[in-house]
């Protein structure tokens, strides 16, 4: 493997990183949303 090769790598497995910290929250976000607005509505 070349040094090119483990940049990229490591790279990648920050942005992962990264758009999970992103996304964990926006999908609880999204989740908690869907639950009021059914407990709003049907409730």
């Amino acid at each position: 493997m070349t040094s090119a090769e483990g940049r990229s790598g490591g790279r990648t497995l920050l942005l992962v990183i990264a758009w999970l910290w992103v996304l964990a929250p926006f999908a609880y976000g999204v989740v908690e949303l869907i639950r009021k607005v059914v407990s709003l509505f049907g409730g």
